[in-house]
């Protein structure tokens, strides 16, 4: 295969002698000997089968061939230092690819797209896709590297291959439907809130263990620590599902504070009292061994986003933690 001979000394030698039109003014060019030149040359036609010079009493003269395969040769050689470049660019994260995981409970909090859209504008030339899931499949979008980072809020469990950074928490609220007896009753004091015991009177809407354990039994084990059981009335997939069917009065649910403003002028969201330390936790899933430039950039930006002049700091006990 003749791809695996031609060198690109071959061609850099033959566009010399074609804008030099001599062989004598080409090796001084190209500081070589007039001899090997020649040589070269010649096994650069054998390879190609064919005369790409006329050989002239004084100098040569490109054949149509000749003049067809110049242009070839100029681009190829051109774009060698663009790869080259474009190669360094990749490799320093500033180009390529990165796939997002983000669970919809977590996109609703104002960091997870403040630190895609700054990440985007230090890193324009990365093109972002995005995996959407809950915990447990992003999880394993990880593993099998389909998603190179995710953000999700409690993991499902931690295998070795991860690395998971707890970037901050967040309080949990009671949600439910603004024509709802207990949001009516809640109303009417001076300032707003229910208690876990009054929320456990009517059943739970939640998100289904498989996708959201962490959450899910959180919320249980602080039901049993208010005294009560919780009554389940659905199990669905994901958050905005889970604020649908409250909005619609099937139930009520505890959500994460920053899910307040999904459908506000049918759902209510109380600050929760007697619920122990129930929180939501906002958590970064990245691999240990990275292999992917522009996945370890939006890690370290993910983990100090104070340091980057295009992410703002946030509000105080927001700002992020690392727990690894």
């Amino acid at each position: 295969d003749m791809r695996n001979r031609i060198e690109l000394r071959h061609l850099r030698y033959f566009v010399a002698i074609a804008e030099e039109g001599s062989f004598t003014r080409a090796a001084a060019r190209l500081h070589i000997q007039q001899p090997p030149l020649s040589q070269q040359l010649q096994a650069l036609e054998r390879e190609l089968g064919m005369n790409l010079f006329d050989r002239l009493p004084r100098g040569v003269r490109l054949t149509a061939a000749g003049s067809a395969f110049l242009d070839d040769a100029r681009a190829i050689l051109a774009a060698v230092p663009a790869a080259a470049a474009r190669a360094h660019r990749v490799a320093g994260g500033m180009e390529g690819r990165l796939a997002i995981g983000v669970a919809s409970s977590a996109a609703t909090h104002p960091i997870v797209p403040t630190v895609i859209a700054a990440f985007r504008k230090r890193h324009p030339g990365v093109f972002i896709e995005f995996v959407e899931g809950n915990a447990a499949s992003l999880t394993e979008a990880l593993l099998a590297r389909q998603a190179d980072v995710a953000l999700l809020r409690a993991p499902v469990d931690r295998p070795e291959a991860l690395r998971f950074d707890h970037l901050l928490q967040e309080p949990m609220l009671a949600a439910l439907a603004r024509a709802h007896p207990l949001a009516v009753k809640a109303a009417s004091r001076s300032s707003q809130w229910v208690t876990l015991r009054e929320l456990g009177q009517y059943p739970f809407i939640l998100v289904r263990r498989p996708g959201a354990p962490g959450m899910y039994g959180n919320l249980l084990a602080a039901c049993e620590g208010a005294g009560f059981t919780a009554k389940v009335a659905a199990e669905v997939g994901n958050m905005l599902t889970n604020i649908l069917l409250v909005a619609a009065g099937m139930g009520v649910s505890v959500v994460p504070a920053s899910m307040r403003g999904i459908q506000p002028e049918l759902v209510s969201y109380m600050p929760l009292r007697g619920a122990g330390r129930l929180v939501a936790p906002l958590t970064l899933l990245s691999h240990r061994e990275e292999t992917n430039p522009a996945a370890a950039r939006f890690v370290a930006l993910a983990r100090k986003p104070g340091t980057d002049p295009h992410f703002p700091r946030g509000r105080k006990n927001e700002g992020p933690s690392l727990v690894s």
